[in-house]
């Protein structure tokens, strides 16, 4: 096969060399002054980035920004794209940046701490505007010890740090919090159906140490206590925010005989889709044998005709960009809560008495 040639008349794009030529100076100071990492006279770094500025050279977004053209841009950070909890975030993050005329540049991390503080130093290194963190992590100490210097270091570029749907990490860390009513949600969820006279109530998706789920657990135990009904371990069961995982709890469940459970809390919309499947191939209905409320009020709610609490995804991506460019911004250990409420459909059935 030929290979493939630039036409005669492209444009020549300039080299490091052109520059070098241009400022009258070397191929290695142009690189250190680009670099940042050369303490050069101010007139040396002058010639360099007039060099540069006349020639359009870009060897990297480094050198574009020192150049005087650095990119409008903000980077959302997400677990999937797959999600639909994720997807209707970056959807307000897009949306908002449209509007202030600013690309919107999307990373992934699969879940892996160590991938998310990598695309962090990758959208530092592009020099994005702010870098918005979206979703369920576990907060440890050695979390919060390199979110903090991230947030340092991307506030030292000009950047800044922001915690959609995550707690503060302190009160000397630059990083913004945008955060939804997680635990008030949870507990109204399931008000819900203590209201409708239910006192057995199942909850899958407990993980212990994840800051969402972690927080909806918290509201159920809550409102529990609340309704003097005696919290039972055994009522909670452990997976992910996944619909397998609703099917694969849900089904462990009744395979462990009798049924011990009138309603079910389940962590997300996800799971609860997972388990109406299980119930279903039992040959059980829902309201009718067992109720049934979810979190979220994303795909698959409504379809399954979910009781299940809103949560304002789209409004997370818009505040999460208008408070990294707002001239004022909210305190560290202040978060900025958005208001969830409950969306009643038909999956929930009032016991006698109730």
């Amino acid at each position: 096969m030929p290979r493939r040639t630039a036409p005669d008349n492209a444009p020549r794009l300039a080299t490091i060399r052109d520059v070098a030529r241009r400022a009258g100076v070397s191929v290695a100071t142009v690189s250190r002054i680009l670099s940042g990492t050369y303490p050069s006279a101010p007139a040396t770094r002058a010639k360099v980035l007039h060099a540069v500025r006349e020639l359009d050279y870009v060897a990297n977004a480094h050198a574009r920004g020192l150049a005087g053209v650095r990119p409008k841009s903000v980077a959302i950070v997400v677990n999937s794209v797959v999600s639909p909890h994720y997807a209707h975030v970056a959807q307000g993050v897009q949306e908002e940046a449209a509007r202030q005329g600013r690309l919107c540049i999307v990373g992934t991390t699969g879940g892996d701490p160590e991938r998310e503080l990598a695309t962090i130093q990758l959208m530092r290194q592009e020099q994005a505007e702010a870098v918005i963190l979206v979703g369920n992590i576990v907060a440890d100490d050695a979390y919060r010890e390199r979110m903090a210097h991230y947030a340092r270091a991307l506030a030292q570029a000009g950047s800044q740090l922001v915690l959609c749907g995550r707690p503060p990490l302190g009160p000397d860390v630059p990083a913004i919090v945008v955060e939804y009513e997680n635990t008030v949600g949870a507990h109204a969820i399931t008000s819900h159906l203590l209201s409708a006279g239910h006192r057995r109530i199942l909850f899958l998706g407990r993980r212990t140490g994840y800051t969402t789920p972690d927080s909806r657990i918290a509201g159920y135990r809550a409102a529990l206590a609340e309704h003097r009904v005696p919290h039972d371990p055994d009522l909670e069961a452990d997976g992910t925010m996944e619909r397998a995982e609703g099917h694969r709890m849900m089904r462990e469940r009744l395979d462990r005989g009798p049924r011990d459970f009138t309603a079910v809390f389940a962590g997300n919309d996800l799971i609860a889709a997972g388990a109406r499947d299980a119930l279903r191939e039992r040959g059980l209905r829902i309201p009718d044998d067992i109720s049934m409320v979810g979190f979220d009020d994303l795909p698959p709610a409504a379809d399954i005709d979910l009781t299940t609490v809103h949560v304002p995804h789209e409004e997370l991506g818009r505040t999460a960009v208008r408070l990294a460019f707002a001239s004022e911004k909210p305190a560290a250990l202040h978060p900025v809560l958005l208001g969830t409420h409950i969306v009643v459909r038909d999956s929930v059935h009032r016991l006698r008495g109730g």
